[in-house]
């Protein structure tokens, strides 16, 4: 996969949520919702300001964040599953301790 996402753009895998059964009840997965915790996969160069210079971005490659539920545009590369978005739209970024 080549992708490299534009501006302050960001793109995500998410990370698939490991699924406990209580009770016997099995949820199908069109009723189970969309993980919010994913991996960044790809980064943008940064957001062009309007003195011409560009801001840094505080996400890389290879870090896990959190982000909103219904942050970004779902799209499918390769048939992989991806989430791009704007580095505004991540909440948190996941450290290992």
């Amino acid at each position: 996969m080549n992708v490299k996402p534009l501006h302050d753009r960001i793109l995500v895998k998410r990370m698939e949520e490991k699924e406990m059964v209580q009770g016997g009840i099995i949820i199908p997965d069109t009723a189970k919702e969309k993980p919010m915790e994913g991996k960044v996969v790809a980064v943008g160069p940064g957001k062009v300001l309007e003195d011409g210079k560009k801001s840094k971005m505080d996400i890389k490659k290879g870090d896990r964040i959190l982000f909103g539920k219904y942050s970004g545009t779902d799209i499918k590369i390769e048939d992989e599953e991806y989430v791009i978005m704007r580095e505004d739209d991540v909440l948190a970024i996941i450290e290992k301790k």
